[in-house]
């Protein structure tokens, strides 16, 4: 399997291929690997090859894993059978899926055990906005994802059908079960890097596993639920919404969780650095050194928002997301070296309508300005306009 290559201009960015999926897990799974086969290989042999890069062979990796499934298993057994169908549908083994699914976790564990020195991580600039600050009373919910730019041909968006719940909509890494989305039910993730000191001190639900079981709930409640109490191997920020017209963001170590709340302008925005004052009295943030440029990200968005504020659409949110301030260290960041001798980028910009059943994802944003449009049919519930649920806003 060999590895992709990275994007060099906006001639090598194509828009990422949409897969529906229907039936069992298996059945889901088997499809999806028939379908993205090329797609999933190109997945597997990025991560093998930087762990291998650490010295570590296909029967090291496959072991490390393995250390996962059994956490896999009693999470939901039914998320190993649909990574077993992926694996039959690409013609690979669990193990190869396993590593897509947890690769955050596994190449860590991969750098700690041969003693590497951490790599710069995937970044991400987050933000939600209620719907009392938009121009048409909905809630806006996206992300810039930050990460090796080799995924902007590895990247695929799923959109499926369930008999269980909510059907649900997610841009994934090919192989993955979920990374962000939103479900027909109007709740929708996105979820950034973060680190501190308590990180790895157990075997935790790999972070793209807790994505897809929000992705799953018909409720809210639920679904913070999911993310509040889920053991966890490493942090991550998680931000939630409901097109009812609630957000919520919880920066999340491993075993506790903290919880952060739309501010007074109606919004939401978080980068790559712990701010809730409770979790910094608690732990230390140990990914500062990897993210510096975090402290003006977060900062640069909410301005940017806030000067719409009352009059917000998705072209704002988008304007802000774009924004190239201290570039390469940039909201919207272009291919540039990180460490270890890897490239990082804004891999894409994902900007989401819930309660419109609306998904607008831009491949390579810095290379390439084109968006597409990915739809999913919402619940009833789902597309209640939101200024009926908000409470208003206070006046002087």
């Amino acid at each position: 399997m060999t590895p992709p290559v990275a994007p060099a201009s906006a001639a090598d960015v194509t828009d990422f291929p949409m897969v529906e999926l229907a039936g069992s897990p298996f059945e889901r799974g088997r499809r999806h690997g028939l379908a993205l086969k090329t797609h999933v290989l190109g997945s597997v042999a990025l991560y093998a090859a930087q762990l291998r890069a650490m010295n570590h062979d296909w029967a090291g990796i496959a072991a490390i894993a393995r250390e996962f499934l059994p956490v896999v298993e009693g999470f939901d057994a039914s998320y190993v059978e649909e990574m077993r169908g992926i694996a039959q549908g690409a013609g690979c083994d669990l193990e190869h899926i396993l590593l897509i699914n947890a690769r955050t976790e596994i190449l860590q564990i991969g750098r700690m055990r041969a003693g590497i020195p951490d790599e710069e991580p995937d970044g991400c600039t987050g933000a939600v906005v209620l719907g009392t600050e938009t121009a048409h009373g909905r809630l806006i919910h996206g992300q810039n994802w930050d990460w090796r730019p080799e995924c902007a041909h590895t990247t695929v968006v799923l959109k499926i059908r369930r008999d269980d719940g909510p059907d649900l909509l997610t841009m994934t890494e090919a192989g993955g079960l979920a990374r962000c989305g939103m479900n027909s039910a109007g709740i929708a993730i996105t979820a950034n890097y973060l680190e501190c000191d308590r990180d790895y001190a157990q075997v935790g639900v790999p972070l793209a596993l807790i994505r897809r079981k929000v992705l799953e709930q018909a409720h809210m409640a639920l679904a913070m639920k999911t993310v509040a109490t889920t053991p966890k191997s490493a942090s991550n920020n998680m931000m939630l919404s409901w097109s009812q017209g609630f957000a919520i963001d919880f920066e999340c170590a491993p075993d506790e969780a903290f919880q952060i709340y739309p501010d007074d302008a109606g919004m939401i925005v978080h980068a790559n650095h712990w701010t809730s004052p409770v979790a910094l009295s608690k732990l230390r943030d140990t990914g500062i050194p990897f993210v510096p440029e975090s402290f003006y990200r977060d900062w640069r968005v909410r301005r940017a928002l806030a000067a719409r504020r009352g009059q917000i659409t998705r072209a704002d949110l988008k304007a802000a997301f774009f924004d190239d301030f201290g570039v390469p260290y940039s909201v919207c960041r272009p291919p540039r070296p990180g460490a270890g001798g890897s490239i990082s980028s804004t891999v894409a910009m994902v900007v989401m309508e819930p309660a419109a059943g609306v998904m607008e994802v831009a491949p390579m944003p810095a290379l390439r300005d084109r968006f597409t449009t990915y739809t999913l049919d919402m619940d009833e519930t789902a597309t209640r306009d939101a200024r009926a649920c908000a409470p208003a806003r206070p006046t002087a």
